[in-house]
């Protein structure tokens, strides 16, 4: 589950994202988008194609946003004392407000684990969830894959980009690496440039 659940904690994150202007865009600000964003990741959600495509309500579409805060929160939290990211700093949820509705979102679905272990392979486990209703589902799966990221090694390659105008969390590949893309590393090599030519 571990590189799923990474994929889709952090794929859940990114739809707060620098909207290419200056501001901040949010894939899931229309119920059409937070459709698209479900029909993009319903394989790792488990959540049935006919829910990602005409099912998801307004109400579903608040509760989506409602857990992405808490996770926002959380990555926050792993990510310091470095600070976090800028598109959501001033209105971060408190840690055990966060806690708890990752927490309260996980416990929707039960799951019970399976071992399978094939003649020429070693053996591994298995989860698979209770019938639920898709909305459970779907915040059963982000809110396990996010404790299955923040318990594990990946939490500690977390990173806010802190480059100009970039609000996104992502995974340091190596040790070297500042921001989470080529083009943030450009804008911030620029931004440097002018400010040390610009002095205020």
């Amino acid at each position: 589950m571990g590189e799923q659940s990474k994929d889709l904690s952090l794929a859940l994150a990114a739809t707060i994202r620098h909207d290419g202007s200056g501001g901040v865009a949010d894939d899931l600000d229309t119920l059409a988008g937070a459709r698209e964003w479900v029909r993009e990741h319903a394989d790792a959600l488990g959540v049935p194609s006919r829910f990602a495509r005409f099912a998801l309500s307004d109400a579903d579409r608040e509760a989506i946003i409602q857990l992405r805060q808490a996770v926002r929160a959380l990555f926050a939290h792993a990510v310091a004392p470095a600070p976090p990211s800028r598109a959501d700093a001033h209105r971060l949820l408190p840690l055990d407000t966060a806690l708890t509705r990752v927490n309260a979102a996980a416990s929707r679905v039960s799951v019970t684990p399976e071992l399978v272990w094939p003649a020429s392979a070693p053996p591994a486990s298995h989860l698979h969830p209770a019938a639920a209703p898709p909305l459970d589902l779907l915040l059963a799966a982000i809110a396990r894959a996010t404790i299955a990221f923040l318990a594990g090694p990946d939490r500690e390659l977390l990173r806010a980009c802190t480059a100009p105008r970039c609000v996104r969390y992502f995974l340091k590949g190596h040790g070297r690496q500042e921001f989470c893309k080529p083009s943030c590393s450009n804008r911030a090599r620029v931004a440097r440039h002018y400010a040390r030519h610009h002095p205020t």
